[in-house]
């Protein structure tokens, strides 16, 4: 028993380091290979012994990831050469066409929850082990934990943040795969771009590929879908759904209303507002115009109906009122990026052309249409209007009248408006959009934005900040 308890009999013992001739552990003791490889073979064993004179690239550094997303690990899908040829985006097979669907969201700056400095203040760098577009705040003092007031609406930026926050595009790909893909397709992908700033986008475009299946809803249905609604309310922005086609990133015709829309104001306002007798004359034609756009009462009707109480008015009014026109945030620096892209514009409004004329002149718009008012032989205006008035059907028709004039598909037409009477307009475009539009509007056209600059339509052709400000400025 002694014998066999002596340190001096010859059994195997773990190999130690100091018995290694070489440095590779898997060279010197070859039982833990397994014992045959077929000629053809080249297992993980070959490629070490293979690189034992290679010189490989320096050590990263590691550090244990413990699953908590922080500043040093944020949450992501692939990491420095990690590639996935899984070919989500590229050209589609040979015979097939893509049915890809581009959803740009726009965070709403100008809505008064954003207003609220209080609510959901941007994160800086900070020493935080939060990363910083997924809370507004990493103090948790001041993190919000009451509910909005009763009055407003319950918007979840106030606890994610007033920007467009990764949870926000989770939400939103989740909202998206509750829609049946068409037949056959198992498997939908995304990807998404954020346009402006990645750390806090305001606005970030994400292709879903394939489209959901048109038999079951089509894109205008889904541009109303109470889901789409609901999500916008919910995170505080405006959810604009385009088709992937190439029309979508070169239109070559933009049509805008006037009135609320190229500028701030409504012109037959001002003009009502220049009458001191009588004293209720500004409130009489503001009503009537309030109305109208709402789409309570039909628009032709209503212009000729502000228009008589218009009757007396010295035709140099319009002069008079130039200065008094202020110009929609974004204007001159949209249209001159417009300019600088080779897109035709157009301005159809239903206001007089006197003033029409003279502002497309100074923003430098291609077609200027609007209604022209009688004026008797001392000067003044009569009360009525010559020829056809620029309603709902005029803007349509003036629309497709220049679209053909210039040669230009429809599909590569783009109409901004807020009233009713442009309804039919956007809806004849291949784009409509609504600008900070009266809520049947919002409902009916195509895309939606509600922000404080027009530049905002810049990205729904698909550029980047970086490209907007090369072309604005």
């Amino acid at each position: 028993m002694a014998g066999e308890d002596s340190p001096t009999k010859n059994v195997s013992g773990r190999p130690q380091l100091s018995s290694m001739r070489t440095s590779s552990y898997l060279k010197e003791h070859q039982q833990y290979r397994p014992p045959k490889h077929p000629d053809n073979h080249f297992g993980i064993d070959t490629v070490v012994e293979d690189l034992q004179g290679a010189k490989l690239s320096p050590a990263q550094p590691f550090s244990p990831f413990n699953g908590v997303p922080s500043k040093d690990e944020p949450p992501r899908i692939l990491e420095g050469v990690s590639h996935d040829f899984t070919h989500p985006n590229c050209a589609p097979p040979r015979g097939t066409r893509s049915d890809r669907l581009v959803a740009t969201l726009v965070y709403k700056s100008a809505s008064a929850l954003a207003s609220r400095a209080s609510a959901s203040p941007r994160l800086v760098s900070s020493d935080s082990d939060i990363p910083a577009n997924l809370a507004p705040t990493t103090d948790i003092e001041s993190f919000p934990l009451e509910p909005p007031a009763t009055a407003e609406p319950e918007s979840l930026d106030r606890l994610y943040g007033s920007y467009i926050s990764p949870l926000c595009i989770t939400s939103f790909l989740h909202l998206m795969s509750s829609f049946p893909l068409p037949q056959g397709v198992t498997e939908a992908t995304s990807s998404h771009r954020c346009l402006d700033d990645p750390d806090h986008p305001l606005v970030v475009e994400l292709t879903l590929s394939p489209a959901p299946s048109p038999d079951y809803l089509s894109l205008a249905d889904l541009r109303k879908h109470e889901l789409i609604y609901r999500f916008e309310r919910e995170w505080n922005v405006d959810v604009a759904l385009q088709r992937d086609t190439l029309w979508r990133r070169y239109p070559r015709l933009v049509v805008f209303d006037m009135d609320s829309t190229l500028i701030t104001q409504e012109v037959i306002d001002l003009l009502a507002a220049a009458i001191a007798d009588p004293p209720d004359l500004a409130a009489k034609v503001a009503q009537i115009t309030h109305r109208a756009m709402l789409g309570e009462l039909e628009f032709d009707a209503a212009f000729r109906e502000r228009v008589a109480l218009l009757r007396g008015l010295p035709a140099t009014i319009f002069e008079q009122l130039r200065p008094a026109l202020e110009v929609t945030t974004g204007v001159p620096q949209l249209l001159k990026a417009l300019k600088r892209l080779g897109v035709t514009t157009a301005v159809l409004s239903g206001g007089f052309r006197p003033l029409t004329g003279w502002l497309a002149v100074e923003l430098g718009i291609d077609h200027a249409h609007a209604n022209e008012v009688v004026i008797d032989d001392s000067g003044r205006l009569t009360g009525e209007v010559e020829g056809t008035i620029v309603g709902k059907e005029r803007k349509k028709e003036l629309l497709l009248q220049i679209a053909k004039q210039e040669g230009i598909s429809l599909d590569q037409v783009v109409a901004v408006g807020d009233g009713a009477n442009d309804l039919l307009m956007l809806d004849a475009a291949g784009l409509g959009v609504a600008w900070n539009a009266k809520p049947r509007v919002q409902l009916e056209a195509g895309a939606r934005l509600n922000g404080d600059s027009l530049v905002d339509l810049l990205y729904l052709f698909g550029f980047t900040k970086e490209e907007v400000d090369m072309l604005t400025t």
